[in-house]
């Protein structure tokens, strides 16, 4: 075959190949939704519609935690410096939820400056392309990621330092990293302790480590919720959707609830009121 005829032949199954593949995806519209989830295979924001959020007035026994980060993103949202976060503590106490819900209150304030964006653990080593893809779009972005932690070999830790230092370029000033995880360091004890145990120098490699959670300048804990607390979860949840009960029938309810879940927080108060509403046949799709 000639140089002619191979390459004509090239051209024509590049050509097919081409009528083959599916159309690119239409690049999101960065400015008509309140959030969006970060897939990184194929570098693509995928907008939500709705968003999975609890009012603000529905978190109870987080009083403190929801002033500090709210008054933190309004300033970050109106263009003032602002810190990274860090939420940790107890399981169900409400890390996520308040997340969601300060992004609500404040793309309340201000239409259309905040927007939420959700990245996967799985995905943070693509967190430097998903900064490329939001730098100098002209709004301010959450960039969120919930129940953050690493264990064992994983090493993509290093990489989130760096986006959370900045780098060379430093962190885009319209970005800010909003994380929750059930640890403080956001790694697992084991694997300070066998950092520790291996190292030539075991505290240069803890500090190594452990630094990670030092790039948060905000931290917020969250801890177990009392007796009480828990009930006004309960009663909260109950009266926004209409569930009308007795005050000691709902109160014994709930508490024989917690006791066969062994635990009380936000999140065994909202399963009891999914359950009450169920057994009472009552939507729980009204906000």
């Amino acid at each position: 075959m000639t140089d002619q005829t191979t390459e004509a032949l090239l051209r024509r199954i590049a050509d097919a190949l081409e009528r083959l593949a599916p159309p690119a995806p239409p690049a999101a519209d960065l400015h008509g939704y309140d959030a969006y989830v970060w897939h990184a295979e194929g570098s693509r924001l995928e907008p939500v519609p709705r968003v999975n959020r609890v009012a603000m007035t529905l978190l109870r026994g987080i009083d403190r935690q929801a002033d500090t980060l709210t008054d933190n993103t309004r300033r970050f949202a109106t263009g003032l410096p602002a810190n990274n976060a860090l939420l940790w503590g107890a399981r169900g106490m409400g890390k996520s939820s308040l997340v969601k819900a300060v992004q609500a209150t404040i793309a309340a304030e201000l239409p259309g400056a905040l927007a939420l964006v959700e990245i996967h653990r799985e995905d943070i080593p693509s967190l430097p392309a998903l900064l490329t893809v939001l730098r100098g779009v002209d709004r301010r972005f959450i960039i969120f990621c919930d129940d953050l932690s690493f264990d064992g070999n994983d090493t993509s830790y290093k990489s989130l330092k760096a986006v959370l230092d900045g780098g060379v370029e430093g962190r885009p000033a319209n970005i800010v990293f909003y994380a929750t995880s059930n640890r403080r360091h956001l790694l697992s004890r084991d694997m300070i302790e066998n950092e520790r145990s291996t190292a030539i120098n075991p505290g240069e490699a803890v500090e190594e480590k452990v630094s990670l959670s030092d790039r948060f300048g905000l931290w917020l804990g969250f801890h177990h919720c009392d007796q009480d607390t828990y009930m006004a979860m309960v009663r909260g949840y109950a009266d926004h959707y209409g569930l009308e009960i007795a005050d000691d029938e709902l109160k014994r309810e709930a508490n024989e609830w917690s006791v066969t879940r062994g635990a009380r927080s936000g999140r065994v108060a909202w399963q009891f009121i999914q359950d009450l509403a169920g057994r009472r046949a009552r939507s729980l799709d009204a906000s």
